[in-house]
């Protein structure tokens, strides 16, 4: 077994390896640790692991106070079971009409679609709350959130978990975009939009752009569900929304 250097460790002070490095290294052995066959080799693996994970805290500890037991939880889709499958729908089509629907927020609040298209609407269906594909899509959008407001354009994002599980996951990672709850009648709305997958339970990840008279102008369903959608293509599709004329379709 090949030991880490003492580099691996340490981030050039003398006050050794930064929660930074320490979450990176921790993330380096759960991709590696699916290859490995169970032996003693494995589990003194996953003892170093343990090591790290509880140094990490400790200085967490002794940062003064940072709430390590969140950070914890934030970062439980970094060791969460693997999310992986081939996409089973196709979605909408462009030129649809979007179907309406009335959906409650994290607070509670019920949302319809004609209360969000005052301006262009991105709805973005995911998987599950707390999933690892679905973390880092919503990372991805709120890095960019000052993108989606100089273009004018409202991001929803919408699952079947409950209004509870969005409220705790939007805490916790900082998420300032209003989540839906697809939760009764279970995925109700993704089914309307084509793209529930039966034998789940959930959604396939899926992107649609509705203009302000309620049509579907851009619609990507992703191949497989751990798939983030290139949100350079998003962009694009909303940059060429105001010029695009599409025939309502039915």
């Amino acid at each position: 077994m090949t030991a880490l250097h003492h580099s691996e460790l340490d981030d050039g002070s003398s006050r050794g390896p930064t929660p930074r490095r320490l979450e990176d290294l921790g993330q380096r052995f759960h991709d590696l640790e699916e290859h490995i066959d169970e032996s003693p080799v494995r589990q003194a693996l996953s003892v170093l692991h343990g090591m790290i994970q509880e140094v990490r805290r400790e200085r967490g500890k002794n940062a003064g106070g940072s709430a390590t037991p969140l950070d914890d939880i934030a970062n439980l889709y970094r060791r969460a079971p693997a999310m992986e499958a081939a996409a089973v729908t196709k979605g909408l089509a462009v030129g649809t009409r979007a179907p309406d629907f009335a959906l409650p927020g994290a607070s509670g609040e019920l949302m319809r679609l004609k209360t969000l298209l005052d301006k262009p609407l991105v709805l973005a269906f995911y998987p599950l709350d707390w999933s690892p594909g679905c973390s880092q899509q919503l990372d991805l959008y709120q890095d960019e959130k000052d993108a989606f407001e100089e273009r004018g354009t409202r991001l929803v994002g919408i699952s079947v978990d409950s209004i509870y599980s969005h409220g705790a996951w939007a805490a916790v990672r900082g998420l300032g975009m209003t989540l839906l709850s697809d939760f009764h009648p279970n995925g109700g709305v993704a089914r309307a939009y084509q793209v529930y997958r039966d034998k789940d339970g959930f959604s396939d990840r899926a992107l649609f752009v509705i203009d302000t008279s309620g049509v579907i102008r851009y619609a990507h369903v992703s191949p497989y569900i751990h798939h983030v959608p290139e949100i350079e293509d998003l962009f694009r599709a909303i940059d060429t929304l105001a010029s695009t004329r599409v025939p309502v379709g039915g």
